[in-house]
């Protein structure tokens, strides 16, 4: 298994600040979801960050903090001698990330409240992290933009995005699919696609941003292996149903939540299905900051 679970950050994983109208919404259970993935994405996560750079004695912005999980993880790369600092637009979020660091005793993060693209800072940073975030802002290139404004000279900018578009199942695990369409369609319907691959160089080269370096994971696993992964998405299918609801997408009838993850399960252990899941793409590049701060 090559990567790990699913839905927008949530993480965005970490997208709860992404956005206002973050698809997912705010509620415990998606709080509670989003920690759950953080586990499964650690690894590529971590992977993705060190491959692009982040090391000890760094200060780091990250963006779309959630739960604060990648601002934790940043923190554990850049040491004591660095720092890291969550952002997030959602209040909540930002007190259960700030409590969650007490417990850790993590004294090298703090996290902030507001649009990290507009607020000021008193420094500027060695690099600006994000997970699951840019899929969720109506114009990802202008919030690069803001976000690059930030950056020390040859600072990195540093993201993990989802994309979809691979999934799907062999001998085929019809519930499997189509709980990935559901997931996919209501995204797209909402704006908030969560195939973020197609347009992830564009995105950085219409911010005026050297060309980024991508890397890209993908879930793959036969039948015996698939359990965390597909409840990661019936996790994600419970977060989004009033969403798959309202856009006409499934009905209550049709998921029957109540009953879908055994469903889901037995249907890929009955079919020996090989599940191919969402893919988990890195993209990073340097890039200067404008002269403002």
């Amino acid at each position: 298994m090559n990567s790990d679970q699913g839905g927008a950050n949530p993480s965005a994983a970490n997208s709860v600040a992404g956005n206002p109208d973050y698809v997912l919404g705010h509620s415990d259970h998606e709080l509670n979801r989003l920690r759950a993935q953080a586990r499964l994405l650690e690894p590529v996560t971590r992977q993705f960050l060190r491959e692009a750079g982040i090391a000890p004695g760094m200060h780091v912005l990250d963006v779309g903090s959630g739960a604060g999980e990648v601002a934790f993880l940043a923190a554990e790369l850049v040491g004591e001698t660095g720092s890291v600092l969550g952002t997030d637009r959602v209040p909540s979020a930002v007190a259960i990330a700030t409590q969650a660091a007490r417990e850790r005793g993590l004294h090298n993060v703090q996290f902030r409240a507001g649009d990290p693209a507009e607020l000021t800072f008193e420094r500027r940073f060695d690099a600006v992290v994000g997970r699951y975030v840019l899929p969720f802002q109506a114009d990802p290139s202008a919030m690069l933009r803001g976000l690059a404004r930030h950056l020390v000279p040859d600072g990195l900018l540093v993201f993990h995005e989802p994309d979809w578009t691979c999934v799907r199942s062999f001998p085929p695990a019809p519930l499997y699919d189509e709980a990935c369409r559901w997931v996919d369609e209501t995204t797209r319907l909402t704006g908030q696609s969560w195939n973020f691959l197609d347009r992830a160089h564009a995105a950085f080269a219409a911010a005026d941003l050297p060309a980024p370096t991508m890397r890209m994971h993908t879930f793959l696993a036969g039948a015996s292996q698939t359990h965390e992964w597909l409840m990661a998405v019936a996790d994600i299918v419970e977060s989004l149903l009033p969403t798959i609801i309202e856009q006409g997408v499934a009905t209550a009838e049709d998921i029957d939540l109540a009953t879908f993850r055994e469903r889901l399960c037995a249907e890929v252990t009955a079919n020996d299905s090989v599940i191919v899941g969402r893919s988990e793409i890195g993209i990073w590049t340097t890039a200067p900051p404008a002269t403002d701060c």
